[in-house]
């Protein structure tokens, strides 16, 4: 009787538990943005109440680089009330550790154009040499402020 063998194809799995982790953290931010929501509002979607400060008006959908990739966020709009999301700041289109990551590439001497490369292959998007520019001027600012210390 001949044996059965079984192939893995390690590409193919890496790929699939990496979208699996990228969904997960979608769907887990997502709701995030759902209970802070429903938190503020003091009511749940479609729910009356007399305790109700705000209305839903919809979503709007919003892409967030994570180490995990690019997520979509449905951020709520509210009525009668302004709604600033703790987990994300305004106008910030990554993460925290996407931000430092990029920072310590350049300083520790990679390329604007590697930097490109690395991010597009580590997050599934390119960083333009603008934002990387921008970044580097931030923390030259506190670099700057550590030469200028007394000693």
């Amino acid at each position: 009787m001949p044996e059965k063998i079984i192939q893995l194809n390690e590409g193919i799995i890496k790929n699939e538990l990496k979208e699996l982790v990228r969904n997960s953290v979608e769907e887990t931010l997502n709701n995030m943005l759902e209970q802070e929501a429903q938190a503020l509002t003091g009511a749940a979607r479609y729910e009356r109440t007399q305790a109700r400060q705000g209305y839903r008006s919809g979503h709007y959908q919003r892409n967030l680089t994570t180490t995990s990739g690019d997520v979509e966020l449905k951020v709520p709009k509210l009525k009668g009330m302004t709604f600033a999301p703790a987990i994300i700041e305004r106008y910030r289109w990554w993460e925290s550790s996407v931000e430092e990551a990029l920072i310590e590439m350049y300083l520790v001497g990679v390329s604007v154009r590697r930097v490109e490369d690395i991010t597009e292959a580590l997050w599934g998007s390119k960083v333009s040499p603008s934002t990387i520019s921008e970044l580097n001027k931030k923390a030259y600012v506190h670099i700057e402020e550590w030469r200028d210390r007394p000693l």
